[in-house]
């Protein structure tokens, strides 16, 4: 499979190069030359499938003709040692519970996947190092420390913004040590995003280090993201609630979301998708007006979502060819104050004892606010609300459970480097190393 540059001013790259590389030369984004519709058959039969052998199939799809087979099986099944259920909340809305894995955090599929397939390319190159830059606003950083702790031939420096994230999210990436270091950044996500990419596009940093990207721009990442619509339909399918089902994604860097548009483009029987933003509505406002206008990230208690030029509406707009016809008949938006967030929190967890964290709040309100009769809707719950302590215990009004797994990363003592946003302190740390 051949890759190009979302920017149409770059080469085209093969699998290899897109994954190690993470950005294209010209800046763009690398998108898949073709996208495999999978066959009828593969939908006849998917509920019958474990989410495993499910993803394989997925993954074939995209990645089969550049990985040998076993490999790519044992990437996968690496990758998803844990579940992602379906758990009905209210009504016909069902919340997809990504925080079973070792993160408690969506992230952790793509981070692991990405993990497991650099060290591959890597192993297969003979490099001897490679340092991955990642920026973070919460969940990614530990995501991707974690899957790629201990690999040897990696370092990575996750980059996040100062006093931005959760104590517990923070921990989850600054208490690791070995190949991992946190940069602790003065400013905004959006900060954090900027000098990574500059990173990619400085000749100098380029020839003394290899550098490679772990976030959703890299397309290790956030394709393997489409396993879980997929096993999100088979499910409902099970449950006999698979027609007509509406997917609502809480989205801030859209990889996620643009994960689910792919596999409806691979056959995947979504009737339409919901993007929900919190006060972040750059996408929100394009849906309504046809003119994306990014501007800076504002803070608010769904931090994860706080970004304010969405590295992959490049590619929601390559996949749709730039029209907003073609986006608005498929992905509706809609866009949640925190005082919203709070009141849905509270208001679900009153009603029916099921605690969202700010995210999936994000989602649920969009489905309840916008399902007709007949459809059934799914929303991601993208994190364990313990993530988010402080903000869900002062909005419930109880003392929410910390899973073991957390814990444990609550125990370790954080270690960061304090960076201005300034690329040239960025670059000079880099070259140092």
């Amino acid at each position: 499979m051949k890759y190009y540059s979302t920017n149409q001013q770059a080469p085209i790259a093969s699998l290899e190069e897109a994954v190690v590389k993470g950005l294209a030369a010209d800046k763009g984004l690398f998108m898949p030359e073709t996208i495999k519709a999978l066959p009828q058959s593969f939908y006849d039969n998917i509920e019958n499938l474990s989410f495993q052998e499910m993803a394989y199939q997925v993954a074939d799809a995209f990645f089969g003709e550049d990985v040998p087979a076993e490999t790519l099986k044992q990437i996968v099944y690496d990758t998803l040692n844990f579940d992602v259920p379906l758990v009905h909340v209210n009504d016909n809305i069902y919340s997809l519970e990504l925080f079973h894995g070792p993160t408690l955090a969506f992230k952790d599929v793509g981070g692991r996947f990405m993990a497991r397939l650099l060290g591959y390319f890597i192993r297969k190159e003979g490099k001897d190092k490679v340092n991955v830059l990642v920026a973070t606003s919460g969940d990614t950083g530990s995501a991707v420390a974690n899957g790629f702790l201990g690999v040897d031939g990696i370092h990575v420096y996750v980059l996040y913004p100062k006093g931005k994230v959760s104590e517990i999210q923070e921990k989850q990436f600054t208490t690791l040590g070995q190949n991992i270091t946190a940069l602790e950044i003065d400013g905004t996500f959006d900060d954090c995003q900027a000098l990574v990419k500059s990173a990619f596009m400085d000749k100098e940093l380029n020839e003394h280090l290899q550098l490679t990207s772990a976030n959703s721009i890299n397309v290790a990442r956030f394709l393997p993201q489409a396993f879980y619509y997929f096993y999100a339909y088979a499910q409902l399918k099970k449950l006999g609630k698979a027609d007509e089902a509406v997917i609502c994604v809480p989205s801030g860097n859209f990889g996620n979301i643009t994960a689910g548009l792919f596999a409806k483009r691979m056959g995947l029987p979504i009737k339409r998708f919901i993007a929900a933003n919190n006060r972040n509505d750059i996408f929100f406002q394009y849906l309504q007006t046809g003119e994306y206008n990014p501007r800076p990230s504002v803070a608010t208690i769904a931090n994860a979502m706080d970004v304010g030029d969405p590295s992959n509406f490049a590619r929601v707009l390559a996949l749709y060819n730039n029209s907003h016809e073609a986006i608005t008949a498929e992905i509706t938006g809609t866009t949640y104050t925190d005082e919203q967030i709070r009141e849905t929190v509270k208001s679900v967890y009153d009603k029916t004892g099921y605690l969202l964290d700010p995210h999936g709040a994000c989602g649920y309100r969009a489905l309840q606010e916008g399902l007709s009769a007949k459809e059934n809707g799914v929303f991601l719950e993208t994190a364990h609300p313990a993530k988010f302590l402080d903000t869900v215990e002062s909005i419930v009004g109880e003392k929410v459970e910390i899973p073991l797994k957390l814990q444990e990363f609550m125990k370790g003592e954080k270690q960061s480097i304090d960076m201005s946003k300034e690329f040239a302190d960025f670059k000079a740390y880099l070259l140092s190393l």
